[in-house]
């Protein structure tokens, strides 16, 4: 078969494989955010108190998590390709930056996957101590890993609705707990606070860490059906499932116990499930925390993988990385997300989470500054979900986020500000080296260009439909650089659209 047949049979692959409806993109945007109430509890320890963490689980969702899923939503709408925020940036700021933006996203994405295999085998040790032993733990982490990695080949559906069983596992232990805590709470518990004990440093860590990733999602964008209407709800309805699983166990486990704030670690829940329910439901949400590590992993992978899927498509990557399985899965970018995990599985979630927020927070700010400049230069542009906002209302959306982002990027540690830069170093000279493998063709690329056109070739190529046009589905615009003359289908169902079309 040659190289335009397989093309052709990759794209009718992707068209025919199955696509992510609402209820499992919920619960993969719930996965890419949450995944449960894992890891909170440092957030009673380092606030010093129940206080400063209940505060935090209701008013930075408010500043942070909305005006994120908000820009997400007409985002994701307005350019519905695998890649996601890459296409945002590239369309803004040309594809120098979209590819700094997908290589920061995409290395912080495979470096916190890595952990989830470690941190099941955590929760598993506590009954079964033979995963102390490295005899026992490495063969562990390799067949943990491997059989993702093979559920995400299978397919992205079968991910997704993998994640909405994980996600009733996970959830519903923390139920039981909730009920069993209502004779027991005593409200002026939650008041508690000394400010005396608060690290400030790891609160807003922790605050930020479980409640970013919203635009993780974009980069399936692709994959889903109807994104216009189905983006939009799936994640205002995560955004209220990840909030509920935060809050409602905090209230619960420190409204009915009066223990220290100290003791309050990655972890806690299991003890305070023991003693508010007894052993039973101190192992079911071990349990619970175990199989929600395997959902964070699924999501993540599929992020990941994906956005490489885009990026070659864009013409930033070599297409091997577009290559799709016969389940419409991208092979070579599955794979090449399971290595990174694979070799960085040796790394610890406290070594590196500072990291992980600083390269989020470069990206995000970034995002943000995409949004407001697209708004500008690009009103005319087809936003089947728009932020009711204007240009000066939008902008000060982004603000209170922006000023959130700078915060934490001020409280990270020399070391982070020092990994951070050799991992931006290498995104800045791997650019050029990939635009030089292509002018020597050492690889073969899907367009002619590296990425998508800068803003000022942005006209000659990008699709704007106009008012008048019949669209079944509105999200179906592309702004590939490789696009051939238009193609209007003649069915009201099917919009196809792969040239340029101007304004009359």
């Amino acid at each position: 078969m040659g190289e335009e047949g397989m093309a052709i049979d990759a794209e009718n692959k992707a068209r025919t494989s199955p696509k992510l409806t609402l209820l499992p993109l919920i619960a993969l945007i719930f996965y890419d955010v949450s995944g449960g109430p894992f890891g909170v509890e440092d957030s009673v320890r380092a606030g010093g108190g129940p206080l400063l963490s209940l505060l935090g689980f209701l008013l930075f969702p408010l500043i942070w998590s909305i005006p994120e899923a908000l820009i997400t939503a007409e985002l994701a709408t307005s350019f519905p390709e695998n890649g996601g925020y890459v296409i945002w940036i590239s369309s803004a700021f040309g594809p120098f930056w979209g590819f700094q933006e997908g290589f920061w996203k995409w290395f912080s994405g495979v470096v916190d996957n890595a952990l989830y295999p470690v941190l099941f085998l955590d929760y598993l040790k506590r009954s079964f101590p033979i995963f102390n032993h490295l005899i026992a733990r490495i063969p562990a982490l390799l067949g943990i890993t491997v059989s993702l990695t093979y559920l995400n080949y299978r397919g992205l559906h079968i991910v997704g609705f993998s994640a909405v069983s994980l996600a009733v596992f996970s959830l519903c232990p923390f139920v039981v707990m909730s009920f069993l805590s209502i004779p027991r709470i005593s409200p002026k518990q939650w008041l508690a606070v000394d400010f005396k004990k608060v690290e400030w440093r790891g609160y807003f860590n922790c605050m930020f860490w479980n409640l970013n990733y919203w635009d993780k999602a974009s980069t399936l964008a692709g994959e889903v059906e109807n994104p216009s209407k189905t983006f939009p709800k799936a994640l205002f309805g995560a955004l209220i499932l990840v909030v509920s699983s935060y809050l409602i166990p905090l209230l619960a486990g420190t409204g009915a116990l009066k223990s220290p704030s100290s003791e309050w670690s990655d972890g806690y829940f299991a003890e305070v499930g023991m003693l508010i329910g007894g052993v039973w439901l101190k192992w079911w949400i071990q349990a619970a925390a175990a199989m929600s590590n395997l959902g964070l992993f699924e999501a993540e992978m599929s992020g990941d993988a994906f956005q490489l899927l885009g990026m070659s498509e864009m013409g930033m990557l070599p297409s091997i990385f577009a290559s799709r399985s016969k389940y419409g899965t991208p092979t070579i970018s599955i794979l090449c997300s399971a290595t990174g995990v694979i070799f960085l599985s040796w790394m610890s979630f406290q070594e590196i989470l500072e990291f992980l927020n600083f390269l989020y927070a470069i990206g995000m700010l970034l995002e943000f500054a995409a949004f407001i400049k697209l708004r500008i230069k690009k009103p005319e542009l087809h936003r089947p979900y728009k932020v009711p906002l204007q240009t000066l209302g939008a902008t000060l959306l982004c603000l209170p986020p922006a000023m959130l982002l700078v915060l934490v990027m001020c409280l990270a540690s020399v070391q982070t500000f020092l990994v951070s830069s050799v991992v931006i170093l290498l995104g800045f000279l791997l650019y050029p080296t990939l635009v030089h493998a292509k002018d020597r063709k050492w690889a073969k690329f899907d367009t002619d260009e590296p990425g998508l056109p800068s803003s000022t070739s942005l006209e000659e190529n990008s699709v704007l439909l106009q008012p008048h046009q019949e669209v079944a589905d509105e999200a179906s615009v592309s702004l590939l650089s490789d696009l051939s003359p238009t193609k209007l289908g003649q069915e009201r169902g099917e919009v196809l659209v792969e040239g340029v079309v101007k304004e009359e």
